[in-house]
């Protein structure tokens, strides 16, 4: 029987990397997305049509795919994703919680919204998916790996990102914690840090601002000298299939006495100086 991955935020982006790569490594896959937009991000939602892509993708892999649209600020939504996937699947041996969102303003001008939403998604819905998988990960027996995907904001700090750069740093606490309280039951607890991902996430007018605040209305090439320029290496971004590379390490036999880590691919945003 193949091991079986959940993957929340696997609609499109780095969500339906992770899903294909892994399932070209023989995994199947639960795809989790809300496929819905949201309040405060200025960029469109992910639809049940970018999921569906992700299922065709995956399927085509070879692997075989439950999708499931749910709300990772729910807790009933993920339990039922675990649950419908391993009806299916027969198993769980890895997630993979990727759902995240980014809504930026200075701290000043920060609604409460943002902070709620940012924060809901992006750690109390990691925490609300792993904690629905445990159960299962705990009865198999057989151990597992969780991948939390963070950002170098969670290892440093970014103008007007504080609600993201908070909750990106609290997922190293929950795999450190995690890490600890999981390691009798053969389960590890990881966080993969990229630099910046050319998704939907900054590929948008909001992001172009952000990377270059100096001009009113910049356009993606004007952008491009920004997200640079954060950078060690000589490059805007780094590939979804990057991250995905890390998180398939993660997810394998191959980092089987790995926990804990926070694993950056970042072209060394971290040590720059």
């Amino acid at each position: 029987m193949s091991k079986v991955a959940l993957i929340t935020g696997a609609a499109r982006g780095q969500g339906r990397s992770h899903a294909v790569r892994l399932a070209r490594d023989g995994f199947d896959i639960v795809a989790v997305d809300l496929c819905a937009a949201l309040e405060t991000p200025k960029y469109a939602g992910a639809s049940r049509a970018d999921l569906d892509e992700t299922e065709e993708l995956v399927r085509a892999a070879g692997a075989r795919i439950v999708t499931v649209v749910g709300d990772v600020r729910s807790s009933a939504d993920m339990q039922r994703a675990v649950r419908d996937g391993v009806e299916v699947l027969g198993r769980l041996d890895v997630v993979v919680a990727n759902a995240g969102i980014v809504s930026s303003a200075p701290l000043l001008e920060m609604t409460e919204l943002q902070w709620r939403e940012v924060v809901d998604i992006n750690l109390t819905g990691v925490w609300r998916s792993v904690q629905a998988a445990l159960p299962q990960l705990i009865e198999q027996g057989s151990g597992g790996s969780i991948v939390l995907i963070s950002s170098i904001a969670g290892m440093r700090g970014f103008r007007n990102l504080t609600n993201y750069t908070a909750a990106k740093h609290g997922l190293g606490g929950l795999a450190a914690g995690l890490a600890n309280e999981l390691a009798e039951f053969g389960i590890r607890v990881n966080v993969v840090a990229p630099t910046n991902v050319p998704t939907d996430m900054i590929l948008n007018p909001s992001a172009y601002r952000t990377f270059r605040p100096d001009l009113e209305a910049p356009t993606l090439e004007e952008a491009m000298s920004g997200f640079a320029s954060i950078n060690l290496l000589d490059t805007p971004w780094v590939s979804p299939e990057d991250i995905s590379g890390a998180v398939a390490f993660l997810a394998s036999d191959r980092s089987r006495f790995i926990t804990g880590t926070t694993l950056p691919v970042d072209a060394g945003v971290f040590v720059r100086t």
